[in-house]
């Protein structure tokens, strides 16, 4: 009996132990009692994540939206690229949203996405992202999560130091990547410099629909513009923008634009050129790029071609712009919360440069100038110099902050973040990436006040992190708790595409705005039937319009005659449901195109043109009820020369 106790208080001592142990304050990471990570990114069934990431797709040319801390993906929303999950681009309704000056353009390459800001601080009201191969930029509604307008950016190549936005979204910046001929002409590429030009597009937001427009264009020296991002709070009116290639080759870049010590980080005064385009500065210069705007009460978009753009050159604001050397082949270009400070990320430099905005207005006030590049004055780095972060790690590329006087910068080669103290320029801490960080987000890390709970870091190689699924992997994000003095990596999660880099926001401040149905009385589309009163197939030479209705189970009309091979038939549907999350699909056999997912009380159209004799069925793709297998309806196909009436059932 006596070593039954002694053995039981030996246990129950050392369970106090490490209960003890583990409600010291300190964290632990062994012991069965001790918080894990799993806890913490642990999201119970019915609950909601606390945080909305939007991430880039890169090459699916689309936008993914994740929850935080959990890392599950919740939806994509196409933008730039065809989705025949839900029809975008495929339906009569969107295919007007990928119209551009070259044509139908299906796909894109899409980088960085940016959320509407007022007076500095996320609004949860938009978010933008640009198309880097066909240049765009494009706004997408936090109500719908749709995209709701794509606009085509002249004058450019490699839309790439886009999209980010001033404080009060009056702006969102479209910055070339690639310099070229302005106008485009059959110019030699070796006669590249002091010809080719790179164009810095503001593109005005109307504060209350968000709708876009080119206000004005700089045309800049032909160097190539990477990323930018806006002064804020005391540099409000500036926008920053790196550059690399400032000796303009041609060919061979790795070797030919390393020549110079150092780039720049051109500054431009945005308030005094909007100013000067306000008393009718600049030019109007001929150009072709498609506007393309989707209309949520019509259902419809609608693309209109412009034809001309109103350009800047420098040199006729004087005070408008200036370049600030930095060391060489700076990626980011980041700007601390109280806008003091300008990160250039020098990716062949040992040290992190840190730019004064103060420094740098005093330098301009007292022309302490270095010499110029085409008319644009340039700064002495040493005047301008706030301090360097002493050899942090290899290839920097990105910083965003904290909110708490901290930053944190993503090293490429070395595969690490980073966090250093603003103002001291002293490393705090670091942690590996697994592998190769390209960009990362802190929530709000951009604004005036971050949320600086979460940081997460977008690898870019992901080899051994997940199941192998041949040689095509998905790539690598890492969410870290960033609240401490220490960063604490909680979790990694693949991600689609190659995003480059993402906007996060607290989800308190949209979840509760989304919208869950399209009422049917607003509803304006040209061909909507908001019953089956309304429901017909009408004949106009050949081409059908088909007015049909959806609701659990059941299409009116449901069985369709008097369709001949060779006609353009227009299924015009509308799904009469009024509840949450009952969206309806239509597929039909045969059509070249993808299925429709049509919201509750909207409207879309599918084009088919039937090309052989027959009965060809048509169903509901969503599982919508007990009975979704029964709803499906019959289209019979005659020969052209038939001269069978139209006719069709109601259910009878």
């Amino acid at each position: 009996m006596k070593k039954i106790l002694k053995s039981t208080f030996a246990i129950v001592a050392l369970f106090a132990a490490l209960t003890s142990c583990n409600n010291s304050g300190k964290s632990s990471n062994s012991g069965a009692l001790s918080s894990n990570n799993a806890e913490k990114v642990y999201i119970a069934p019915g609950e909601h994540d606390s945080h909305y990431a939007f991430i880039s797709g890169g090459y699916s040319g689309n936008l993914t939206v994740y929850g935080l801390p959990s890392g599950r993906m919740f939806k994509e929303i196409p933008v730039f690229s065809q989705f025949p999950t839900n029809g975008y681009g495929y339906s009569e309704e969107t295919k007007p949203m990928l119209e551009t000056s070259f044509g139908f353009v299906p796909w894109d390459d899409s980088h960085h996405p940016d959320i509407s800001q007022t007076k500095g601080k996320l609004d949860g009201r938009w978010v933008f992202i640009n198309g880097n191969n066909t240049p765009r930029i494009a706004r997408i509604s936090l109500t719908t999560f749709e995209t709701e307008e794509i606009i085509e950016v002249p004058n450019s190549a490699g839309n790439h130091s886009s999209s980010f936005i001033t404080e009060n979204t009056e702006y969102v910046v479209a910055g070339t990547r690639f310099s070229v001929p302005i106008p485009q002409s059959d110019m030699s590429i070796k006669d590249y410099k002091g010809n080719f030009k790179g164009a810095l597009s503001f593109i005005s937001v109307d504060p209350e629909h968000g709708h876009m427009d080119i206000k004005f264009q700089v045309l800049m020296p032909g160097f190539n513009y990477d990323l930018s991002h806006p002064g804020r709070g005391k540099s409000h009116g500036w926008f920053f923008f790196t550059t690399y290639n400032t000796e303009e080759a041609n060919s061979l870049l790795e070797v030919n634009a390393s020549q110079n010590d150092k780039d720049f980080i051109a500054a431009i005064n945005w308030k005094k050129i909007e100013e000067y385009v306000n008393n009718g500065g600049g030019k109007m210069m001929p150009a072709s790029y498609a506007h393309n705007i989707y209309n949520d009460d019509t259902h419809t978009a609608t693309s209109t071609l412009k034809k001309e753009v109103r350009v800047v050159n420098p040199s006729d604001v004087p005070g408008a712009v200036y370049l600030i050397p930095t060391p060489k082949s700076p990626h980011g270009c980041d700007v601390d919360p109280s806008g003091e400070y300008i990160v250039g990320n020098g990716k062949l430099s040992a040290n992190l440069t840190v730019h004064s905005f103060t420094k740098m207005l005093d330098a301009i006030k007292n022309e302490k100038f270095a010499g110029e590049a085409y008319g644009i004055p340039i700064l002495n780095f040493e005047d301008v110099l706030a301090g360097s972060v002493e050899q942090p790690g290899l290839g920097p590329l990105h910083t965003e902050f904290d909110g708490k006087g901290n930053a944190y910068t993503t090293f490429f080669i070395s595969s690490e973040v980073v966090k250093w103290k603003l103002g001291t320029w002293e490393v705090i801490d670091r942690k590996p990436t697994y592998y190769s960080v390209g960009h990362l987000t802190i929530p709000g890390g951009n604004s005036a006040e971050p949320f600086g709970k979460y940081m997460f870091a977008m690898n870019k190689i992901t080899k051994d992190r997940y199941l192998p699924t041949g040689p095509e992997m998905e790539h690598s994000a890492q969410l870290y708790d960033i609240s401490g003095d220490k960063m604490e990596l909680l979790l990694d999660f693949p991600t689609h595409g190659e995003p480059h880099y993402a906007a996060a926001i607290p989800a308190e401040i949209i979840k509760n705005n989304s919208r869950k149905i399209f009422k049917l009385s607003e509803n304006q589309h040209p061909h909507k039937a908001l019953s089956d009163a309304d429901t017909k197939v009408v004949r106009d030479g050949k081409n059908v319009h088909v007015y049909m209705t959806m609701i659990r189970s059941h299409f009116s009309p449901d069985n369709i005659e008097g369709i001949k091979v060779g006609d353009n038939v227009f299924f015009h549907i509308t799904n009469l449901e009024q509840d949450f999350d009952v969206p309806h699909g239509f597929a039909m056999i045969g059509a070249r195109n993808a299925e429709l997912l049509i919201a509750p009380g909207q409207t879309k159209t599918l084009t088919w043109k039937p090309e052989r004799v027959g009965v060809w069925p048509f169903y509901c793709t969503d599982f919508c009820s007990a009975l979704h297998q029964e709803m499906q309806g019959y289209v019979r196909v005659s020969p052209a020369s038939s001269n069978i009436e139209l006719a069709w059932s109601l259910g009878e």
